[in-house]
């Protein structure tokens, strides 16, 4: 997957419209589908039954009006948990995105299997970056039930990286490595919070094709996109939620872009002038 120079980054709805919706619910990805969305942005891991789910931490207590480790708990036991009442505790809100339009609560976790299914679905092609998230209890397995249920939708093998519905990613270079392994028509997104060795330079691991800064990073040194853009890969940078930071993506040339607030960004990104490329200082 080459290095692609555009206008105006992609908007991805980082655990879908998750600034208005609680995160990693149906409504949250129909909203962030609904407010414009060019891809979706999920975090997964393995139940106890052996299911992928939609899930960010180990345990479900943040999200939801349980307890429990997720690699614990099958998705039977997680069936009757609200996974959206907690949102109401957040400032700024709104009981009505939170409810959705039928005004019940979701109940029940929310399995990849379902979400590949919206994105399938949808009347407009939409990407997926899929997040898996280590250390885990099942370490690889994680992986390699990615690999099988892309297989079943028949994402696994794309004609071609640019045209692959879904992208895999990971902080772990070894959960990359691995899905490389075993699905390499798939492209994949190293993330990372700080530079390691020649990643400055924009050098990073064989089996990844793209670069996955955080935002601070890029502040710190926005130039990194367009030395990693030199040797053939672009950038997917997260969470991208302030406007200074959205337009600094744009300035840079980020490919990716992920954020909370899908709407909102776009309709920054609609106000900014097309992206002049090389504009921003290189170190």
């Amino acid at each position: 997957m080459g290095a692609v120079r555009q206008p105006t980054p992609d908007v991805v709805a980082h655990r879908g419209a998750s600034a208005h919706h609680a995160e990693h619910t149906r409504g949250a990805y129909e909203l962030a589908l609904e407010q414009g969305a060019d891809a979706l942005e999920c975090d997964i891991r393995v139940s106890r039954d052996g299911h992928l789910v939609c899930v960010h931490d180990r345990r479900i207590d943040r999200t939801s009006n349980a307890r429990g480790v997720v690699s614990e708990l099958t998705v039977a036991a997680m069936a009757e948990v609200d996974f959206t009442g907690w949102r109401h505790e957040l400032p700024g809100s709104a009981d009505e995105l939170v409810r959705g339009p039928a005004g019940a609560r979701e109940r029940g976790v929310l399995t990849l299997d379902e979400l590949l299914g919206m994105v399938r679905d949808h009347s407009r092609p939409v990407r997926l970056f899929v997040e898996t998230k280590h250390p885990v209890r099942y370490g690889g397995l994680v992986e390699h039930k990615l690999v099988a249920l892309l297989a079943r939708y028949g994402m696994a093998g794309p004609a071609d990286p640019e045209s692959s519905p879904v992208l895999m990613m990971s902080f772990s270079q070894s959960a990359v490595r691995r899905f490389r392994e075993a699905a390499p028509g798939v492209p994949t997104v190293q993330l990372f919070k700080r530079f390691r060795g020649s990643w400055r330079t924009g050098v990073l691991p064989p089996w990844a094709d793209l670069a996955g800064p955080d935002i601070r990073l890029l502040r710190e040194d926005p130039g990194f996109v367009e030395r990693a853009a030199a040797l053939g890969r672009d950038t997917y940078c997260w969470t991208v939620d302030e406007v200074a930071d959205v337009e600094l993506c744009r300035r840079a040339g980020v490919r990716f872009m992920a954020t909370n607030a899908p709407a909102s960004t776009r309709f920054h990104l609609a106000q900014s002038r097309p992206a002049q490329f090389g504009s921003v200082t290189t170190k």
